[in-house]
């Protein structure tokens, strides 16, 4: 059986950006509470390890000597 392999259009990054935007926008949808901050929280994240990732590919990232 053989797997079937799934090319992305799309970076990492730019993956993130959005999936973060888009718990923004439902964010939006929902009034105040647990549910609206859940997907607060995930949109921070997305956006959090968007930068980590930009931080990890950065040019003057240099691995310890």
């Amino acid at each position: 059986m053989q797997r079937r392999r799934f090319k992305n259009i799309l970076t990492f990054p730019d993956r993130l950006a959005k999936e973060a935007e888009r718990f923004r926008q439902e964010a939006e949808t929902k009034p105040p509470g647990q549910e609206r901050d859940d997907l607060l929280r995930k949109a921070r994240q997305a956006e959090t390890a968007a930068h980590i990732d930009q931080w990890i590919n950065s040019p003057g990232l240099k691995p310890p000597e």
